[in-house]
C-alpha cells in the first residue's frame, strides 16, 4: 500500500521555516538533526560485527576463475544464505592499479530491482585501457596469484574469500580486501519476511525503504603505512586521519560520507559536511598506496586504532580500515605507487585530470549575501579601485533573482544587469551569478512549468513530484541523473534563456548536496526516485556532481565550446574535478575555523580537488558566518592569499567587511596580501597547468614533496604551493611566535627579504603583523609579476620577475606556461612552456612544449625585466645576455616592490629577454 502523501505545511509556518533557515542561530549545527551510527541501521549491523564471525564465510568457486574475453578476471563468490551468488570480476590499469567489481549474479533470480552502479563518472575510457590479465596460478591451498605489473602481485584466496596486492619480488603486502572477515553484501529481495519490518524513522521522517537492506560492508587494510589521508568532506584541524575506534578512542563516530547542508560546522568532527569523496592515501615507510570505491550512497568509514580486534599485538606499520554503504556495488580500485604523487596521477587517470581554469579564476574574487542593488555593486566595485586593491570577479547571491526564481533579475534591483556587467568588464573584470537546483513551484514561472509538463522533475516514493522547502518555498528538484534532463539544463544557459546574462558572467551552484529544508537531515528523502527507477539512496552523494556537469556543460555550450566554463560548486563527488571548483562550505569567523581550512583544502587537493576554494579549493576568507575580529580577518587574507581558490564571502546578517573597513593600517595588510597574490599568479597559473595534466594540487602537504621526512607527515599547519613554496598560518589570536618546520636538506629563503633558513629543522620565529611565516625552496625559480593593476586582465601584457634560490650547488630550475588565459586553444598547441636552468652562473631558458599538439600558435612580447638571485655574492656586477652578447647591470634590489622594502639581492636589471625565445644570462 502506498503511503499517504507528506502534508504541505501551512504557508504561515512556511514563511516562519524560511525565516529561521536564513538566521544563523536557528541553522547552526545541531547535533540532533543528524543521524549517528547507531541512529543507522546499516552502520550499526557492521560495527557491532567481530572479525572473523561468519560461521558460513564468503568463498570463491574455484572452478568459476576464468579470463574473459576482455582480459579481465572473473569468478563466481558464494555463500549458503544467498538468494544468489554474486559475480566477481578484476581488471588491472596501468601502471600498477587493480580494480575488483562485485555485484549479484541475476542470471537465475532475477530481481524487479537491480543494483545502482553510478555512470559518468569514470573517464569513458577506462575500459578500453584495461589490461589483459594472465590466467591466474592457483595452488592445492586454494590461493591463486597472477601479476598486476613486474613488480606488484595479486593473490586471492578463495575460502574464506580474501584479496591482498603485494610487491612481487618480496612478497610484501601492499594493500588487502577482507583479511579480517567483515565482507558483508545484503542481497535484494523481492519481499519481506514475516515479521520483517523495513522501515526505518529518524525524528518525524519515515524512510518507506521499498527495497529493504541492501548495505555492503567490509574491511581494507592498508601495509607499511603511518598514516591515512582523505575522505573528505569534513572539518579538522589534523590533516591525518584520526582512528575512529579501538584502544584510546574515545567515543567516536565514523568518517560519514554523506552530503549535507550544515550550517556553521564543526571545525573538528568525522562528521559528514558538503561532499563525498571515498578515496583514501596511505603512506609511511612503504610504498604509497590508495583505495577509491565508487559508490554514490551514504558511506560511513572506521580507521582502527592497533589491537581493535582484540589481538594482542598489530602488525607494525599496518592500519586497518571498515567501510560501510547503505547500498549500491562494490567498483573499487585499488592504487600502488613508489611515492604519493604516483597514487594521485593513478586516482586522476580513472576520475579525470582537474579543469584548467581561466585566468581571472585564478585571482581575488569578492562575494557577500547579498550586494543590494546596482548601486552597491558599482560601490563595491570603485572601492576596490579607491584603495588600490586589485580584483577580478564580483559575486551576487540570492536575493539578486526576482523572487528567489534563477535565470532572473530583481528588476527594482538591477534593471539593468547587461549595463552594470558591461561596466565592470570594462576594467578587465567578471561577475558571478548563483544558480541553486531547487525550482520555484510558481505557476507563473515558466522554468517550473516547463520541467513539470516535461517530467522532469525528481519523484517522490509515490510516483508525484518531489515537493520540497528551500529558499523560493515549494520547490521541486530537475532529475539531474537523466542525460536528457541535463543536456535541457545546459541550454538554459544561453543569452536568449538568460535573460540579462552576458559573455563575462559566470556561475555558482549553491545547495547542492540537495538541500531541502524540511527533509530528513535537510535533504532529499532517500526513497525519492530518479531516472531508471533508481533511489536517491542510491545516488545521493552524486546529485551535485550531475548538477554541476549540467551547468558547466551550459556554459560550455553557451561560449560554443570555445569559453573555458567557471562554476563553483558546493557539494562534489569523485570527478567533480573536472567541471569547476568547489569551496569549503558555511564556516564561522572563529580561529579554529582558520585553522581547519588548510587541513581541509589539502585534503580536498589529495582527492583530485586541487581548484578548492576544481578545481578551485578555498575556505570563505573571513568566515561566512559571524563577524571576525580585525586581526582574524588580516591573518585569514594572510593565509587565503595562498588557497588555490581566494574568495572573501559573507552572510547578510553580518556586517560589511570589504578590505577597507578596518582602518588604514589594516587595510594597507590586507592589500598587501592580495598584491603578493596577484604578483604570483604566473606561478599559480603554471601550477594549474600541471594540475590538468597530471592531477597533482596546487597546493600540496609538505609529505607530497618531501616523501621520507617523517617530520611532515601529520603537518597540518604548513602547506607547499607547488614544489617551490611553503607558508604556515598564524592560528591563534595575539600569538607572538610561532614554530616552523622547514624540511629537507637545502635552505630556505624568506619570501619577504630573502633571508636564509636551513632546512631538516623547526626554527622559533617572531610573529609579524606583516606576513605570515613563507619560504621559498632553494634550487627553485619562481615567475612573477609585479606591475600591481586592477584586474589580472589588465596585467596580461607586463613583464615578468624571475625570483632564484640557489641551493647548495648553486643551481636552480622552474618552470612558466602561458596561454591566452581563457579559451582551449592550447589544447591545439596555443601556449608557451618554458623551463628556466640555473647552472654554472648562467639562467637559461628552453623550451618544453611538446611539438605536434596542433595547429594553433599563441605568442607575447611580454619579456623579463627583472631576475633576483638569492644566495649568490654580490660581487658581481654586468651579466651577459645571448643571442646579441650585450651588457646589462647588476645592482643590489629589493626581493619584492613592497613600500619600504630594503634593496638586499643581485638583481639583473632590464634583460629585456622574451618569454616565447631562447636565451641565456651569464653572470659575468
Amino acid at each position: 500500500m502506498d503511503p499517504p502523501p507528506r502534508p504541505r505545511p501551512h504557508r504561515v509556518a512556511v514563511l516562519l521555516l524560511l525565516l529561521l533557515a536564513s538566521s544563523p542561530a536557528a541553522r547552526a549545527w545541531k547535533k540532533d538533526e543528524f543521524r549517528n551510527c547507531n541512529q543507522t541501521p546499516f552502520c550499526k549491523r557492521a560495527r557491532t560485527r567481530a572479525p572473523h564471525s561468519l560461521d558460513a564465510p564468503l568463498s570463491l568457486d574455484a572452478a568459476s576463475l576464468a579470463v574473459a574475453t576482455d582480459g579481465s578476471l572473473t569468478a563466481s563468490l558464494s555463500h549458503p544464505s544467498r538468494l544468489r551468488p554474486l559475480l566477481l570480476r578484476l581488471s588491472a590499469l596501468p601502471p600498477h592499479a587493480l580494480r575488483l567489481q562485485i555485484d549479484e549474479d541475476y542470471s537465475s533470480n532475477t530481481p524487479p530491482h537491480r543494483r545502482f552502479q553510478v555512470p559518468d563518472v569514470l573517464l569513458p575510457d577506462v575500459e578500453a585501457r584495461t589490461l589483459h590479465l594472465p590466467q591466474p596460478k592457483t595452488s592445492a591451498a586454494g590461493v591463486s596469484t597472477f601479476a598486476l605489473s613486474s613488480d606488484v602481485d595479486v593473490v586471492v584466496k578463495h575460502d574464506p574469500f580474501e584479496l591482498t596486492v603485494r610487491r612481487a619480488g618480496s612478497g610484501a603486502p601492499v594493500l588487502s580486501f577482507n583479511s579480517h572477515g567483515l565482507f558483508d553484501f545484503e542481497p535484494l529481495q523481492e519481499s519481506k519476511q514475516e515479521g520483517e519490518t523495513w522501515e526505518e524513522q529518524f525524528r518525524s521522517h519515515t524512510d518507506t525503504r521499498p527495497r529493504g537492506p541492501q548495505s555492503i560492508t567490509f574491511d581494507v587494510s592498508f601495509y607499511g603505512a603511518d598514516f591515512v589521508y582523505g575522505l573528505p568532506e569534513h572539518g579538522s584541524t589534523s590533516l591525518a586521519l584520526r582512528p575512529t575506534r579501538g584502544p584510546g578512542v574515545e567515543e567516536s563516530e565514523p568518517y560519514r560520507l554523506f552530503n549535507l547542508d550544515v550550517f556553521e560546522y564543526l571545525h573538528e568532527s568525522p562528521f559528514g559536511l558538503y561532499g563525498s569523496i571515498p578515496f583514501m592515501i596511505a603512506h609511511g615507510d612503504g610504498p604509497s598506496s590508495g583505495f577509491f570505491w565508487l559508490n554514490a550512497a551514504e558511506m560511513q568509514i572506521d580507521v582502527l586504532a592497533p589491537g581493535w580486534d582484540g589481538a594482542s599485538s598489530t602488525e607494525n606499520g599496518r592500519i586497518d580500515t571498515l567501510w560501510m554503504a547503505e547500498a549500491g556495488v562494490v567498483d573499487a580500485f585499488f592504487f600502488v605507487g613508489s611515492e604519493p604523487k604516483d597514487v594521485i596521477k593513478q586516482y586522476i587517470s580513472v576520475t579525470g585530470t582537474p579543469s584548467m581554469p581561466q585566468q581571472f579564476a585564478v585571482a581575488y574574487h569578492q562575494c557577500r549575501w547579498n550586494y543590494r542593488d546596482e548601486e552597491d555593486v558599482a560601490g563595491v566595485d570603485s572601492g576596490f579601485d579607491e584603495h588600490d586593491i586589485p580584483y577580478d570577479v564580483l559575486w551576487l547571491d540570492i536575493e539578486h533573482t526576482d523572487g528567489k526564481r534563477y535565470f532572473t533579475w530583481d528588476h527594482s534591483a538591477f534593471p539593468n544587469p547587461e549595463v552594470m556587467q558591461g561596466k565592470i568588464a570594462d576594467k578587465g573584470r567578471k561577475m558571478v551569478t548563483i544558480v541553486d537546483p531547487h525550482i520555484k513551484r510558481d505557476s507563473s514561472f515558466h522554468l517550473h512549468e516547463e520541467a513539470t509538463a516535461k517530467g522532469y522533475y525528481v519523484k517522490d516514493a509515490t510516483g508525484k513530484d518531489f515537493d520540497g522547502w528551500c529558499w523560493p518555498g515549494a520547490s521541486s528538484y530537475p532529475d539531474m541523473l537523466n542525460p536528457e534532463i541535463r543536456e535541457w539544463w545546459a541550454d538554459k544557459f544561453s543569452y536568449e534563456n538568460y535573460k540579462g546574462s552576458t559573455p563575462t558572467l559566470y556561475i555558482w551552484n549553491d545547495m547542492n548536496e540537495p538541500s531541502v529544508f524540511n527533509g530528513p537531515e535537510v535533504t532529499m528523502p532517500r526513497d525519492a526516485v530518479h531516472y531508471g527507477d533508481v533511489e536517491h539512496r542510491e545516488l545521493h552523494n552524486a546529485y551535485g556532481y550531475y548538477f554541476h556537469m549540467a551547468t558547466a556543460d551550459g556554459l560550455l555550450k553557451r561560449g560554443e565550446g570555445k569559453d573555458r566554463p567557471f562554476v563553483l560548486s558546493r557539494a562534489f563527488f569523485a570527478g567533480s574535478q573536472r567541471y569547476g571548483a568547489i569551496w569549503t562550505g558555511d564556516n564561522s569567523a572563529d580561529w579554529d575555523h582558520l585553522k581547519s581550512s588548510i587541513p581541509m583544502v589539502l585534503t580536498l587537493g589529495l582527492t583530485g580537488m586541487t581548484f578548492s576554494v576544481g578545481a578551485l579549493t578555498g575556505a570563505d576568507i573571513g568566515g561566512f558566518f559571524g563577524n571576525p575580529e580585525p586581526d582574524l580577518l588580516v591573518r585569514w587574507y594572510q593565509v587565503g592569499a595562498f588557497y588555490p581558490f581566494f574568495r572573501g564571502h559573507a552572510h547578510h546578517d553580518t556586517k560589511r567587511r570589504e578590505p577597507w573597513l578596518f582602518g588604514e593600517r589594516r587595510t594597507a595588510l590586507m592589500r598587501e596580501a592580495i598584491h603578493m597574490r596577484y604578483s604570483l599568479l604566473p606561478y599559480y597559473y603554471t601550477l594549474f597547468r600541471e594540475a590538468s595534466v597530471t592531477g597533482v594540487p596546487v597546493m600540496r602537504p609538505l609529505w607530497l614533496e618531501f616523501p621520507d621526512d617523517k617530520e611532515t607527515y601529520n603537518n597540518g599547519e604548513a602547506f607547499m604551493v607547488g614544489p617551490s613554496l611553503l607558508a604556515q598560518g598564524i592560528y591563534e589570536e595575539g600569538q607572538k611566535s610561532v614554530s616552523v618546520y622547514l624540511p629537507g636538506e637545502e635552505l630556505w629563503y624568506d619570501l619577504r627579504n630573502g633571508s636564509p633558513y636551513k632546512g631538516g629543522v623547526s626554527h622559533k620565529l617572531e610573529v609579524s603583523e606583516d606576513s605570515i611565516p613563507s619560504f621559498q625552496r632553494a634550487g627553485a625559480i619562481v615567475p612573477r609579476k609585479d606591475r600591481f593593476r586592477r584586474s589580472s586582465t589588465q596585467m596580461v601584457n607586463d613583464p615578468y620577475t624571475l625570483v632564484i634560490a640557489l641551493n647548495s650547488s648553486s643551481a636552480a630550475e622552474g618552470e612558466l606556461y602561458v596561454d591566452d588565459g581563457k579559451s582551449y586553444d592550447y589544447q591545439q598547441g596555443a601556449f608557451i612552456h618554458r623551463r628556466f636552468v640555473f647552472a654554472d652562473n648562467k639562467l637559461t631558458s628552453m623550451n618544453i612544449a611538446p611539438k605536434n599538439l596542433g595547429n594553433k600558435k599563441f605568442s607575447t612580447e611580454c619579456v623579463i625585466e627583472r631576475i633576483i638571485i638569492l644566495g649568490v655574492s654580490s660581487g658581481s656586477k654586468k651579466a651577459i645576455v645571448e643571442p646579441g652578447n650585450h651588457e646589462v647591470d647588476i645592482e643590489l634590489g629589493p626581493i619584492s616592490l613592497r613600500s619600504g622594502s630594503s634593496s638586499v639581492a643581485p638583481t639583473v636589471r632590464k634583460p629585456n629577454v622574451r618569454v616565447v625565445d631562447d636565451w641565456t644570462i651569464r653572470i659575468a
